[in-house]
Order: structure tokens, then C-alpha cells, then sequence
């Protein structure tokens, strides 16, 4: 699985921003999808992640509520829609996949795509 992340940019705080992730490869609509994020000077940390259908997604506590995971499988496609953005959200965002919820890491990650939110 090769994985894609475009949308970032730079945001003034409150503003929102969608992020998506194209992934090659068909068996994209099984996997497990994930978001995560890495601010400078710090660790990745987990965002948000979905189960293959969709029907499941679990979000950072730093998140919840501003932040919505979605994928469309018919387009191979992962999205982050962020609103209600802070500067602290700033961080390059990695997609990520890995074959199933047995996984504890995932193992495929994306390019990356920053995001800057301006105060």
C-alpha cells in the first residue's frame, strides 16, 4: 500500500481544514486507517484512526469534537476534516494503514502534509 497525504497549509485559528490520503493498491478498503501527527521538537502522536467499513473510529482526546475521520473506499481515499483549528494542532499529519486491528502498529505511513495555524 503507497499512501498520499495532500491538504495542508496554513490556517488562521478557528478556521478549518480537510486533509485526504490517496492510497494505491485494492486492498485499501480492508485495512485499518489512521491519522497521526508530529509537532516539532516532539513525538508522533496518534490523531484519530477508522475500521475498514467506516463504522468505527476512535479520536485523540486533544481532538474529539473538532475533528472527524472518513474514508471512501469506492476512491481509495482517507480524509481528516479539522475545524475549529488551534495553533497547537500545528504538526506535519501522516496518514497511515495497517492490515487489520490485530496490528498494533500500523505499517504503512505516508509522505506527510504540513499544517500551520497561525494565532
Amino acid at each position: 500500500v503507497q499512501l498520499q497525504a495532500s491538504g495542508g497549509g496554513l490556517v488562521q485559528a478557528g478556521g478549518s481544514l480537510r486533509l485526504s490520503c490517496l492510497a494505491s493498491g485494492r486492498t485499501f478498503r480492508t485495512y485499518v486507517m489512521g491519522w497521526s501527527r508530529q509537532a516539532p521538537g516532539k513525538e508522533r502522536e496518534f490523531v484519530a484512526t477508522i475500521s475498514w467499513s467506516g463504522d468505527s473510529t476512535v479520536y485523540a482526546d486533544s481532538v474529539k469534537g473538532r475533528f472527524t475521520i472518513s474514508r471512501d473506499n469506492a476512491k481509495n481515499t482517507l480524509y481528516l476534516q479539522m475545524n475549529s483549528l488551534k495553533p497547537e494542532d500545528t504538526a506535519v499529519y501522516y496518514c497511515a494503514a495497517k492490515p487489520n486491528s490485530d496490528y498494533s502498529e500500523y505499517t504503512y505511513y505516508g509522505q506527510g502534509t504540513l499544517v500551520t495555524v497561525s494565532s
